[in-house]
């Protein structure tokens, strides 16, 4: 067990800036993905060529749907409440327009919810409230989905009103706290809105324009499958939900405005390259990574926590080349026939692939998991003839797994430690010193009372770990432990013990500097699990 104490160095480097910042991005969408999904489903079931919808491939119109998705009508013929909230009459007094749920939702209600909690990020509930009010302006001064405005007029107006009210801070005389806080966010928030409006939100515009137009030409000259050779690499570094969330989910959503659906978001959801690396694992693996990938799989799968294949690929980084050539299979297949997705696939289980698939019709459906089956197919292939490759190296090596581990955890950390060299020292028989160690701070401490486990978004692959160690603990009869999973970002000081990944545990150190830290590279089945309730125990923790 990994442990540091509030006198550790605070560790940094380019590639932890680099995924604070992708957290920072992922971020702002990922706390929003209920609604996402719900104006997915929506269109899904609306739209014209939805389940209900007017040309419903399965012949299942309902009358009102058009009341729903918006659009003109004629009051003669439609009677539904919904159509009641016209906008414009027409010539003859009786054809008039009506908003609906579809339009309003991507225009208004997703880009202020992304504004609202990058607010809250750098700010609080003010900063939110302020980044809210700015963004209004940003997205009523054009005429596309305001994402990419979003993610960055609501930092920035957050962190407008944060210096603001530094100025002022301990000057105020008592009893006028309120109305100075409440008038100065008010008057910032026009200012700020007024300014979204006429400057910010016609040069997000285009930008956004222009990224379309990038994502067309790659498209057009069917270059998007060399795509992959940045997402697949940079995915296995914890960047997946920054790059899907943060850069794919705009754009895509954009897309989906013009065609009812995008490829932008298959592109790192795909599933297909992870559960063929799993499968190449599952028959042509050796040790514990050939035991656990059956059930890596099917998480993966159709769990959609696509962190968990991650140690395998880093365990030997030729197979990153097998992704890649899985992901760019998956684009070209999607590329060439037409294949896409209405709405973001999160978490990307082959479930919300398939549900988001569905408003393209049986096609798109039938597309899209030919997209899936072939990824995984010519990942399992590569894979399978890499592990095949080295499978006698490997067995040989079998015995040396921890050493190997040990010097992972180093290249991870960015230098050695007097912890690590004693690992490397003892062996395979270091648990126990690990454990001694881990009591003698914990006692230094107190006893330990909250245990959280962290991840990049803080839902998929840290839920995971949480309920196996809760699990775990309750087994041995301690109720006083609680654990619970959060995003990086979100860890506070307050916390006994944080367990992460290997390759986010800097990231971790640097938000709870005071608390025991414990790395793992798997996390449903790691031994260090047992080692916490062994230190429960042995601490008297009931």
């Amino acid at each position: 067990m990994t442990t540091t104490s509030p006198e550790t160095k605070r560790p940094g480097g380019g590639r932890v800036a680099v995924q604070k910042f992708g957290t920072f991005l992922s971020g702002m969408i990922m706390p929003n993905i209920a609604a996402f999904i719900a104006w997915g489903f929506i269109t899904m079931l609306f739209i014209p060529a939805g389940f209900f919808g007017e040309d419903s491939p399965f012949g299942w119109h309902w009358y009102p749907v058009s009341d729903i998705i918006g659009g003109s009508g004629d009051a003669g013929v439609i009677n539904w409440p919904g159509a009641m909230t016209a906008l414009s009459e027409g010539d003859a007094g009786n054809i008039f327009t009506y908003v609906g749920l579809v339009g309003p939702m991507v225009t208004y209600l997703l880009p202020l919810l992304i504004a609202n909690t990058a607010g809250r990020m750098v700010y609080g509930e003010r900063g939110g409230v302020v980044a809210t009010i700015a963004v209004m302006g940003v997205i009523v001064g054009t005429d596309i989905p305001m994402f990419l405005g979003a993610m960055i007029m609501g930092p920035l107006a957050a962190w407008i009103t944060k210096k603001m009210d530094q100025l002022w801070d301990g000057k105020i005389k008592a009893g006028f706290e309120m109305l100075v806080n409440n008038f100065s966010a008010g008057i910032l928030g026009m200012i700020l809105a007024i300014g979204g409006f006429f400057v910010f939100g016609p040069v997000m515009k285009a930008v956004s324009t222009g990224l379309g137009a990038a994502v067309d030409w790659l498209v057009d000259l069917q270059l998007l499958p060399l795509v992959s050779i940045i997402v697949e690499p940079a995915k296995v570094l914890f960047l997946n939900n920054a790059i899907n969330h943060g850069v794919f989910t705009p754009l895509g959503i954009q897309q989906v405005e013009e065609a009812g659906k995008s490829i932008l978001f298959l592109i790192e959801a795909n599933p297909g390259p992870g559960v063929g690396l799993l499968l190449a694992f599952s028959f042509f693996g050796t040790g514990l990574a050939k035991a656990s990938a059956p059930g890596a799989a099917v998480i993966q799968f159709f769990g959609g926590i696509h962190e968990i294949y991650f140690p395998y690929a880093l365990s030997k980084p030729a197979l990153i080349l097998a992704l890649i050539a899985g992901g760019a299979t998956g684009v070209t297949t999607n590329m060439v026939l037409g294949g896409g997705l209405a709405f973001p696939a999160a978490p990307g289980s082959i479930i919300a692939v398939f549900a988001a698939a569905g408003p393209g019709g049986v096609g798109n459906v039938l597309v899209v998991m030919l997209s899936v089956v072939l990824a995984a197919t010519v990942t399992f292939l590569i894979s399978g003839i890499i592990l095949r490759a080295s499978r006698k190296r490997d067995l040989e090596a079998e015995a040396d797994t921890f050493t190997a581990a040990i010097a992972q955890t180093e290249a991870n950390k960015g230098k050695s430690s007097a912890a690590l060299d004693s690992l490397r020292a003892a062996g395979g028989a270091a648990g126990g010193s690990l454990i001694e160690e881990g009591n003698q701070e914990a006692y230094e401490r107190g006893p330990i009372r909250t245990i959280v486990f962290a991840c990049d978004a803080g839902m998929g692959s840290s839920a995971m770990g949480a309920t196996v160690l809760r699990n775990k603990i309750k087994k041995a009869g301690i109720d006083s432990v609680t654990v619970t999973n959060k995003s990086i970002a979100n860890l506070t000081d307050d916390i006994d013990l944080v367990v992460t990944h290997q390759d986010l545990t800097e990231r971790a150190k640097l938000q709870s500097p005071s608390a025991l830290h414990i790395s793992v590279d798997n996390f449903m089945n790691s031994p260090k699990y047992e080692e916490v309730v062994h230190l429960l125990e042995s601490e008297g923790v009931r």
